[in-house]
């Protein structure tokens, strides 16, 4: 079995190339993708050669973890059926290149385990399950506090603001630096940090990935109030101890999403109390990869770029 996959060589070396597949067992499923979502977070990093060391990392490598598609054939054991369509988080199926995440392909074998049944209907909304249950992710749960301030108004930070709002919670404020991504917020305000007065926070999520700006942050917090890191930093993070220590500030680090979170996403998106498909701004053919990923890691105007996968 072979595939066409998007393929890094190396940092900045993409394209569009044929690449084998390792045979299906009885509790796999080969999905014929339709979409997939291009990450300016860690998929970034790879393809700049900024990534630290990651278990499972190497070149060549087939990227993407946010994927969408239609059941092409089913293992014995998989549960599932010719036709259904699911959201895949990656795959790790290929000869000869690593699979680090693995989505980025027209066709792909992974445990059925892995991934979820989804509206065909969905169309390339399917695709965002994993950035929308990643903003789920760290918000619910055990000892969490929804954000009042949320740093970004990217895909995440977009979604952090709709899931607050959905949870009943008092709309937060988003900061925004970048002007052509202030607008598209629904019930929430967006600004610039130097029009906010506001010193007492007592949630803050960082969405941004910028580790420079705890020490702004510090001082936007209440006293115990929390800092929620819920981008993905590549530097050491440091921050001046003393004013942390008169505000008693508190620091979580949210990873990424669990089979409840997808769960409990998937019902929300069900019911039309979170919406993904206007996060989509751009779409590209498979075949034109290299300058899809070119816009989406370069363009601010680009929040989430869809790979249409139908003629690769």
């Amino acid at each position: 079995m072979e595939s066409n996959a998007v393929i890094l060589t190396a940092p900045g070396q993409l394209a569009l190339d044929t690449v084998g597949l390792v045979p299906p067992a009885a509790d796999d499923i080969v999905v014929a993708i339709r979409h997939s979502g291009i990450s300016t977070g860690t998929e970034k990093l790879f393809w700049s050669g900024e990534m630290p060391p990651f278990p499972g990392m190497g070149y060549p490598l087939i990227p993407g973890y946010e994927a969408a598609g239609e059941v092409v054939e089913a293992g014995a054991d998989s549960g599932f059926r010719v036709g259904e369509h699911v959201f895949v988080p990656g795959a790790n199926c290929y000869d000869g290149a690593f699979g680090l995440f693995g989505a980025a392909s027209q066709t792909l074998v992974t445990k059925a385990a892995r991934v979820t049944r989804i509206d065909a209907g969905m169309g390339a909304a399917g695709a965002l399950f994993a950035l929308a249950a990643t903003a789920r992710h760290a918000m619910a749960g055990p000892n969490k506090a929804v954000p009042d301030l949320i740093i970004g108004h990217g895909v995440l930070g977009r979604l952090l603001a709709r899931l607050t709002i959905a949870a009943g919670a008092p709309a937060p404020t988003v900061w925004e630096i970048d002007p052509q991504r202030m607008d598209g917020a629904d019930g929430y305000q967006v600004m610039a940090p130097e029009a906010d007065a506001r010193r007492d926070y007592m949630s803050i999520y960082d969405a941004s990935g910028r580790g420079d700006l705890l020490n702004d942050l510090i001082g936007r917090i209440a006293k115990g109030g929390e800092i929620v890191l819920a981008g993905f930093y590549t530097a050491p993070l440091q921050f001046a101890f003393p004013p942390a220590f008169m505000k008693e500030a508190r620091f979580r680090v949210s990873a990424e999403w669990t089979s409840a979170d997808m769960i409990a996403t998937k019902a929300l998106v069900e019911a039309g109390a979170l919406e993904l498909a206007d996060l989509i701004t751009h779409q590209q053919p498979a075949e034109a990869a290299r300058q899809a990923y070119e816009t989406a890691f370069t363009d601010p105007a680009c929040l989430k770029m869809i790979l249409n996968w139908g003629t690769a």
